[in-house]
């Protein structure tokens, strides 16, 4: 069907943002209520978490596989399909009879992860040159803040309904904004010409699964057993040959000569490690203040609680990754990074140090919300600016995945550390988060130092001028 007109960057980004902020929201929404859900479908704990451990692995492989995909045929259909894939997902999880159902429906959800880098490609694609740091930068808060959401929204939506209205709420949010997508979202006007490496792709999808599956797991299974270890040896002996093969491959699936790039490695690594402290804040603060005030440190807080003390850390990282993109045309996205990686170092401190009172927590967490406002937006547009037009979606997907992995290390490393303080009572002691906050606050200093090796750009260079660039060798443009 045409559309009834051309629509401006405005409403495009309104979309990709709801887009995004929809998908984002299913990082963190069902965490606090993983209780609830095993209570309701009479399952175990350990069953429970592949609610997690399901989208978690659906998503790391789709998202750089989808992204690709976006580059070759065109980030607009893309995106309904990502759209597509979440409404169904949701649609079989709001109706799931048991817990089998239940994490199949979140793999079919997971494989819309491919909305992150699909946006950011259409942002770039569609905005004029000097908007696009400035939109990519809110993007980024969007889908961070979306992440955080999710843990305040939990405990209401429970609450006054069910926990099944986390999905049907969702879905409905979905179908809109895919009706919208579908009438709005111009055709990519710039296409890479080529086709899938089904052995790279085989090979990324093996090694990803390998590796995020224990370190999901390897506190349940534990991290000396044989699975466990198989599986680290397969996802280390598969990465080598995804990296043989993509080396040797004349299309490859993820280019490592873009992966090489100073600007490209250093911000992936400052994700990697960036990753773990956020996650790692974003599931045991709210454990902290949910212990039971007689254990002498917690605050006894319902989920709903817990979920307001997270709202100072919300909108600190709302307002400033909005106010990211604005803010390169005087701080580059390098300082930002360094400023963000520094306020989380602060923050986590905080945290190990600093719990004793609520208001002591939620200003550790608006610091964190800060840092992480900053680092998230500046990151994301450090991988755009840095590579190609036609390896966006694959570039910052991988970006993505690369994140991921460093929230899987530090959430497995967390829950270990938790878990090996606490007692018969069922009880963490309080030495189990000091240290977890203390490592999380290692993870953060570990990437302000990587962040000091990113290249360093004159502030005004990271905005392109507004000048329509000449389409690169290889690439096909298309009318929208």
């Amino acid at each position: 069907m045409p559309r009834l007109y051309q629509p401006g960057p405005s409403i495009t980004f309104a979309v990709l943002a709801a887009a995004a902020a929809a998908f984002a929201l299913m990082q963190s929404l069902l965490t606090p209520v993983l209780p609830t859900i095993r209570e309701d479908l009479g399952t175990t704990t350990s069953t429970v978490t592949w609610v997690l451990t399901a989208w978690l692995l659906a998503a790391s492989v789709a998202t750089p596989l989808m992204g690709r995909v976006a580059d070759l045929l065109g980030k607009d259909r893309t995106l309904l399909v990502a759209l597509a894939a979440i409404a169904v997902g949701c649609l079989i999880a709001a109706l799931a009879p048991n817990i089998g159902v239940l994490i199949a429906a979140r793999v079919v959800q997971g494989l819309g992860a491919a909305v992150f880098p699909v946006s950011f490609g259409i942002i770039r694609d569609e905005f004029p040159p000097h908007r696009v740091a400035s939109a990519i930068g809110t993007m980024a808060a969007v889908i961070a803040t979306g992440s955080g959401v999710g843990i305040v929204l939990a405990g209401p939506i429970v609450g006054f309904l069910d926990w099944r209205w986390l999905f049907w709420i969702p879905m409905t949010v979905v179908i809109i904004v895919g009706l919208l997508a579908w009438r709005l979202i111009p055709a990519s006007p710039v296409r890479s010409p080529g086709r899938i490496n089904v052995r790279s792709a085989l090979l990324l999808a093996g090694w990803l699964v390998a590796l995020l599956l224990p370190l999901s797991m390897g506190g349940t299974w534990g991290w000396t057993s044989g699975r466990t270890l198989i599986l680290f040896a397969a996802a280390a002996i598969l990465f080598a040959g995804w990296l043989f093969a993509e080396l040797r491959a004349a299309e490859p699936l993820i280019d490592m000569r873009m992966m090489r790039l100073p600007a490209v490695w250093t911000t992936n690594l400052v994700a990697m490690l960036f990753g773990a402290a956020m996650f790692g804040v974003f599931a045991f603060v709210p454990q902290l203040v949910q212990v039971p005030a007689v254990s002498g440190y917690g605050f006894g807080a319902t989920v709903t609680g817990a979920g307001l003390l997270m709202a100072p850390m919300l909108v600190a990282m709302a307002v400033f990754g909005s106010a990211s993109g604005p803010l390169t045309r005087w701080v580059s996205n390098k300082a930002q990074l360094l400023w963000g990686s520094a306020m989380g170092t602060i923050a986590c401190l905080s945290l190990a140090l600093l719990h004793d009172q609520k208001w002591t927590v939620a200003l550790a967490g608006a610091i964190f919300g800060i840092g992480l406002g900053l680092i998230y937006s500046s990151m994301v547009n450090l991988i755009v600016q840095s590579v190609p037009a036609h390896q966006t979606g694959a570039a910052s997907g991988m970006n993505t995945n690369i994140r991921t992995i460093g929230a899987s290390l530090g959430t497995a490393v967390v829950s270990a550390v938790v878990a090996a303080h606490t007692g018969p009572s069922g009880i963490p002691a309080e030495t189990g988060f000091t240290e977890s906050f203390l490592i999380l606050a290692c993870a953060s200093a570990a990437a302000f130092a990587v962040a000091l090796l990113v290249p360093s750009r004159n502030p005004s260079t990271d905005i392109p001028e507004a000048t329509e660039p000449e389409p690169l060798p290889g690439l096909t443009r298309v009318p929208a």
